[in-house]
């Protein structure tokens, strides 16, 4: 089942994806809420419900009336956390080379995460960007996961349990104001937080279940063979798979949830796919060719994500209204 929040006439709604058209939920049962988190936080029924109605419009048993004007937003527009991984050993493995450094035992250790802008989370169409971002602006292909119910110290082998759904993840980054602030060894934070992008929607455990492979040796959870790709005005950038993914995400889970609760509508990414970023092929390529030209996203380019089972995001770098910029105000230069 595919879920999205779409907004008509300036009002946000919880929708259906099926047979390639939106349907509304709330009109198909007025039980269900008409939001997203007020679904996730009717649990199992809300969700069993909707996969009735989901099952009833595939076979035609039930014909609402189609959305046809709509504007498809992040299927968790408001999500009551955003978290992001570090799960890919490739990316990091790759990303410390490349800086002459080795591949850190830590990793093999336990899974890390940072918190990110919640409240800059969106959706498909266009991503505003500061001057300041549009130093260095890159792209990052990911995989997320939304939290269905309430936990606290869940051990690894019961979180996916608490899954609801799987999304593409695009975890924004603007690197000068990133590498700045992390020289200070805190972040990352601002070079992070104006755009984190989920969509086209949220599919549920089940729809995934024929892509299902086993996690890593010495790895628990669920893991999936998703072809993972980044288009950039058209051009494949990057290519990955979900299944490299070294930590899962019940892992991940587990040490999100050590000592404190993790709620329904909490986004939770994977961290970026090896080679699922500029950041990354940049440095690969400068390594192997001291010649080689790098690469950042640029005003009017268009990103491009696509991922087996779980749909294609797409954006489009814009400028933003104003020239106020952090990178002129530095003090004591």
């Amino acid at each position: 089942m595919k879920l999205v929040t779409y907004k008509t006439e300036g009002k946000e709604h919880l929708g259906i994806f099926v047979n390639n058209h939106i349907y509304n939920l709330n009109t198909c049962d007025k039980l269900l809420p008409d939001n997203m988190i007020s679904f996730l936080e009717g649990g199992d029924e809300f969700m069993n419900r909707a996969k009735v109605i989901n099952e009833q419009i595939k076979n035609g048993e039930l014909t609402p009336k189609e959305e046809v004007f709509y504007e498809l937003m992040a299927p968790v527009p408001h999500p009551t956390s955003c978290r992001d991984g570090y799960a890919f050993r490739q990316h990091v493995e790759a990303a410390r080379r490349n800086r002459k450094v080795e591949m850190i035992a830590e990793f093999d250790q336990y899974p890390i995460f940072y918190f990110t802008n919640h409240n800059a989370v969106q959706g498909p169409g266009e991503i505003l960007c500061m001057p300041d971002h549009l130093e260095k602006l890159d792209f990052e292909l990911e995989v997320a996961v939304v939290i269905g119910k309430k936990g606290r110290n869940i051990y690894a082998d019961e979180a996916d349990n608490y899954i609801a759904g799987y999304m593409i993840m695009n975890d924004m980054s603007a690197r000068t104001l990133q590498m700045e602030e992390m020289l200070l060894n805190l972040g990352p934070a601002k070079g992070k937080d104006f755009s984190t992008v989920i969509g086209p929607w949220m599919v549920t455990p089940d729809e995934l279940e024929p892509y299902k492979v086993a996690a890593k040796e010495g790895h628990v959870g669920n893991s999936y063979d998703l072809q993972m790709r980044c288009r950039v005005n058209g051009v494949e950038v990057s290519y990955g798979n979900m299944a490299d993914m070294d930590w899962t995400f019940a892992e991940i889970i587990e040490r999100c949830s050590y000592g404190v609760d993790i709620l329904p509508g909490d986004v939770i990414g994977s961290g970026t796919v090896g080679t699922g970023c500029f950041l990354e092929l940049n440095g690969t390529g400068l390594l192997n060719d001291p010649n080689f030209k790098p690469q950042w996203l640029q005003l009017g380019d268009v990103v491009e994500m696509e991922i087996t089972g779980l749909g294609h995001l797409s954006n489009i770098i814009v400028k933003e209204d104003s020239n106020f910029s952090l990178l002129k105000i530095k003090k004591n230069l």
